[in-house]
């Protein structure tokens, strides 16, 4: 036992700490993770298994799906169904009870696939690992599986490789794509160098890491991090961590919900007392008591608001938004600010040369040929350094960047050749972000020639002392200035027994030939967008990686920041204090060189202002950004698999304009659901009020509506005319308001929607459907008291009445419906026909009406009588006087608003 104890304390002293530092010592470094020249042993290897785990990105399950369900079983508007279905069958119609559990099952199934959605980023990360690595393990090369690598496993890296793990190099040098991290497309060149002070983790020239690929090159590392402690395993982490919050519109269906049972237990528990009193029996007061519980119940509401959102869903994407969750189509209409990439989104993400700049010429357009042999010199150098190709069409393939560079040297005079380019060449120094440099050696013949290009600040210091670094820095700040991105092309003459092998021999004492400026035109629909953006009260800011000044430029060239712009050239430098005060202060912001975690910076700032916040991303280092936006929105065509998965609605034409479209269809469908829950609340006051008119009577006055009438309507003649007004259009003006904001009056109902529902549209039904009833009670002879049980000589008046009542009901609705078509502006500025959708849905409302009233089998169903024309010419009345009533009320107060 005491041999056990020690044998586990010695293996205890021989694990490696869980964090350690990449950037120190090599010598160290090896020490802390036990890594000699022959790699772990086997059975080190598995030891360190047993304490890190497996090298695999995991999903966190967590019973999440069974609480999801659950939630949506005991949501406020559930139980309210569960309660209606109860009803049904005490009222004896269990097919109802079974619809409307099916109803239940239904939502909560919707809500389980969008759930769904948020393990798929976490698949699609788990997608980027390799399924075998090689590794040097007891002093031999053996292929192990990736999920099997520990921390201090010396890794064998080649071009072609994924990078299994987080590794420094401790020898040789490779290529590796990036992208998938950073957002840069080209490759990054990594060497085992020291590391370099104050850059981030991701730029280190000395580090890979999991889920990269090499592009070039071979090298040895010793990994250092593993599964969830990788980059590629925090970003899982993130996006599992990062909770779906409720919508604006779900936290006020629930309020909505809870507002609906306390006035249907209320009411039907002040007509249980009344009605006793009143000296019903206790089993009559009970079985109405039932009926009003029933009348106050909107059975449809849960479902027609999930197929209204499931409309919104459609129509969002047949204009190029796929939006992923149904509750997200209501948050894009609260959207208050919009951050968005430039490149792409904004632009057209086609390049072309527009200025180039020589020391001799000075500025020039890059439109035309010309036989300077100075503008000659800087064309045939920008297409040496670079690595287009030719496709099989003729056109060429690659970056668009270094293809708008091949095909303004083109324009300028001098044809690239890309084969004769790669016959040529002697080395190779791929772009470096690190660097901001390219470069590449080419025999010309008479020598080697090393060509180089990259962003001005990184090429002027490695000029020799004769230029004139001033005059250059002015050219580059006017080109900048005109929105056109800028590139210095340099060049040395090499001895072919110097040709360096490192790219710091080579970079050095450069003889400059010019400046290029290119020229990504904006989008030709993202100025009008932007416009309606402003219109709306949404604030607009880019959040981009590219040179300020340019972005600037693009920016006002589209309307960004027409009052205000604030520009910070370099956004990783702003503090917490800085970002808030900007993101409060009037007009716009352009956040330059700015990385994935800038925009979670941002997207958190935001929040705490209480801004609904809409993030626009494509790397997977973006996911966490896209995670904590309300509404994060990645591209489709540009995009990686991780941001389509990690975000809200992803754009299928990379369009800002598209995003705007959104915000328009969001706020649309926001409206319309103000509308069908108008709709809906307003005839239930016609329900309830015979039952309280019965109650207050003492039974003097007969009941004038049946609870399977109730039912009729709720579930019959309710419904479609509800769905179709969820496919209403934009009310004139719908993006010329301010979005909405948190607190009183922005609800979903409000004061004045409940005013216009109960005390206006309701009262009038109510007093219509009630003058219908009494009209042919009196017509026939009725007195209060007079007996219309069966079997009495009113009975069956009292069927034609009760009848009478319910068609009102159905005629009301008619009018509620088109009223309720707009808030603010007339029936007429939106048209009548506009909603065909609606116009059916009336109609299949009256026929199904009408066949209630005069099908012989459904009229004992549902105790209804034919009516005698009078009553069907007084009826037909009741939609125009709803309406009407209506339309008077919406004039006035455009009057108001007016003066």
């Amino acid at each position: 036992m005491e041999s056990t104890s020690a044998d586990q304390s010695s293996a205890d002293q021989e694990r490696p700490p869980r964090d350690v530092d990449p950037r120190e010592p090599l010598a160290r470094l090896r020490n802390e993770l036990k890594t000699g020249s022959d790699g772990l042993s086997a059975r080190e290897a598995e030891r360190r298994a047993a304490v890190y785990g497996r090298n695999e990105v995991r999903r966190e399950h967590h019973g999440r799906l069974t609480r999801e369900l659950a939630r949506q079983l005991v949501h406020p508007l559930a139980l309210l169904l569960w309660a209606a279905g109860a009803l049904a069958v005490v009222a004896g119609t269990d097919v109802l009870a079974m619809a409307i559990v099916a109803v239940i099952l239904l939502n909560a199934g919707l809500a389980l696939l969008q759930e769904r959605q948020a393990e798929r980023a976490v698949e699609a990360l788990a997608g980027y690992l390799p399924a075998h690595s090689r590794v040097v393990r007891d002093g031999r090369e053996q292929t192990v599986e990736a999920a099997e690598l520990v921390p201090g496993d010396l890794l064998l890296l080649e071009e072609g490789d994924k990078v299994p793990a987080d590794a420094r190099l401790v020898s040789g040098a490779v290529e590796v794509d990036l992208s998938m991290l950073t957002g840069e497309s080209a490759p990054a060149e990594r060497t085992a160098a020291e590391p370099v002070a104050d850059l981030p983790t991701l730029r280190e020239p000395n580090l890979v890491f999991s889920g990269t690929a090499c592009t070039g090159g071979q090298a040895t590392a010793i990994v250092f991090a593993t599964g969830r402690h990788t980059e590629l395993g925090r970003i899982a982490a993130l996006s599992q961590r990062t909770r779906r919050e409720e919508s604006p519109l779900e936290r006020q269906v629930k309020r909505v919900a809870w507002l609906i049972a306390a006035v249907a237990v209320g009411v039907g528990g002040a007509f249980l007392l009344v009605g006793t009193a009143s000296g019903l029996p206790l089993r009559d007061a009970l079985t109405f008591a039932i009926g009003l519980l029933v009348a106050n119940v909107p059975e449809g509401l849960l479902p027609t608001i999930t197929l209204a959102l499931a409309m919104g869903v459609r129509i969002l994407a047949r204009q190029g938004a796929v939006v992923k969750r149904l509750s997200a189509v209501e948050t894009l209409g609260s959207t208050h600010v919009i951050c968005t990439d430039k490149t792409g989104t904004l632009t057209r993400n086609r390049m072309r040369l527009h200025t180039i700049w020589t020391p001799q010429s000075g500025e020039l357009s890059g439109e035309g040929p010309t036989r300077s042999e100075d503008v000659l010199r800087l064309a045939r150098s920008m297409a040496e350094c670079t690595t287009v190709s030719r496709a099989q069409d003729g056109a060429f393939a690659g970056d668009p960047t270094e293809t708008a560079l091949v095909e303004g040297a083109a324009r300028l005079g001098h044809e690239p050749h890309p084969d004769e380019r790669d016959a040529r060449r002697k080395a190779l120094f791929r772009f470096d972000p690190r660097l901001r440099l390219m470069s590449v050696v080419s025999d010309t013949g008479a020598g080697l020639l090393l060509s180089v290009k990259g962003a001005p600040e990184a090429v002027l210091p490695r000029l020799t002392g004769r230029t004139d670094t001033e005059t250059v820095r002015q050219a580059v700040e006017a080109m900048a200035g005109d929105g056109l991105r800028v590139l210095a092309v340099a060049t040395r003459k090499i001895d072919r027994d110097e040709a360096p092998s490192r790219r710091e021999d080579a970079e050095r004492d450069l003889e400059l030939l010019g400046l290029v400026g290119l020229y990504d035109p904006p989008r030709p629909e993202v100025s009008d967008a932007v416009l309606r953006c402003h219109r709306a009260g949404i604030r607009v800011h880019i959040v981009t990686g590219d040179n300020g000044t340019t972005a600037a430029a693009v920016a006002r060239e589209i309307g960004i920041g027409e009052r205000r712009l604030h520009v910070i050239a370099d956004a990783e430098a702003v503090s917490e204090q800085q970002l808030d005060e900007l993101l409060v202060s009037p007009g716009e912001v352009v956040f330059a060189r700015a990385s994935p975690e800038t925009k979670l910076r941002v997207a958190d700032a935001l929040r705490a202002q209480r801004q609904v916040v809409a993030m626009t991303g494509d790397g997977v280092n973006d996911a966490p950004a896209l995670h904590r936006a309300h509404i994060g929105v990645a591209m489709g065509r540009s995009g990686t698999d991780v941001a389509r998965e990690a975000a809200t609605m992803v754009l299928t034409d990379d369009n800002f304009a598209t995003i705007v479209k959104a915000v328009e269809s969001g706020r649309r469908v926001y409206d319309n659901v103000r509308k069908f829950i108008l709709y809906i609340f307003a005839h239930a006051v016609p329900e309830v009020v015979p039952f309280l008119l019965y109650a207050l009577s003492g039974g003097a006055v007969p009941l004038p509506l049946t609870v399977l009438q109730i039912l009729a309507i709720d579930l019959g003649t309710e419904t479609l005319p509800a769905l179709a007004l969820g496919r209403e259009p934009a009310e004139p003006g719908l993006m010329t308001r301010p979005p909405r904001r948190p607190g009183r009056g922005s609800g979903v109902i409000t004061r004045d929607m409940l005013i216009r529902a109960w005390a206006y549209l309701g009262l009038i039904s109510a007093v219509l459907v009630l003058g219908a009833f009494f009209y042919v009670l009196w017509r026939a002879g009725w007195h209060p008291g007079a007996p219309t049980a069966e079997g009495s000589a009113l009975h069956e008046a009292y069927l034609t009445a009760t009848t009478a009542t319910f068609a009102g009901i159905v005629m009301c609705q008619v009018g509620t419906a088109m009223a309720a078509r707009t808030d603010r502006a007339s029936l007429r500025a939106v048209g009548l026909t506009s909603n065909p959708l609606l116009l059916g849905g009336i109609a299949f409302e009256l026929l199904f009406t009408a066949a209630l009233i005069w099908a012989p089998p459904l009229q004992a169903i549902f105790n209804t009588a034919p009516l005698p024309w009078d009553v069907v010419v007084l009826l037909l009345v009741f939609p125009v006087l709803v309406w009407g009533a209506d339309e008077l009320r919406r004039a006035a107060r455009r009057r108001r608003a007016a003066g």
